[in-house]
């Protein structure tokens, strides 16, 4: 007589928490599409995620075709949202000189709250020394 022992599906995988689903906002991807450009200061913007991964702020890298939780959102222009996927887009953040994880995450704290919003962006800005364009 034989004995199964049950095994969970997470068992063998090589990620440290398994596969998670992404996880959407609506609302907030709607509050970031009412912003100014994190960059140029300008409207209208698009929604851009960002993908790389870092252990500071527990974010995962998305895959090949896979968009980052919509927390990892900020707002770009058209150009600017065209260009960082046309890069390297950890590079591409670099030359901005603005943190994109840190201000993504003030910006999932204020969802809701386009005044401070904007004075988090603006803040943000001038540290980058960031010129509107």
């Amino acid at each position: 007589m034989a004995f199964r022992i049950p095994r969970p599906d997470t068992a063998f995988s090589t990620a440290p928490t398994g596969k998670r689903p992404r996880q959407h906002s609506e609302k907030h991807l709607d509050f970031i599409r009412k912003l100014p450009c994190v960059v140029s200061g300008r409207r209208p913007v698009e929604a851009a995620h960002v993908s790389f991964a870092s252990p500071l702020y527990a974010k995962r890298a998305a895959g090949m075709g896979e968009k980052a939780d919509d927390r990892w959102v900020l707002p770009l222009s058209p150009a600017l949202h065209a260009s960082q996927h046309n890069a390297n887009e950890r590079l591409w953040w670099e030359g901005t000189k603005i943190d994109p994880l840190a201000l993504c995450a003030a910006l999932w704290g204020v969802t809701g709250d386009i005044e401070s919003a904007e004075i988090i962006i603006k803040a943000h800005r001038e540290k980058a020394n960031c010129r509107t364009q």
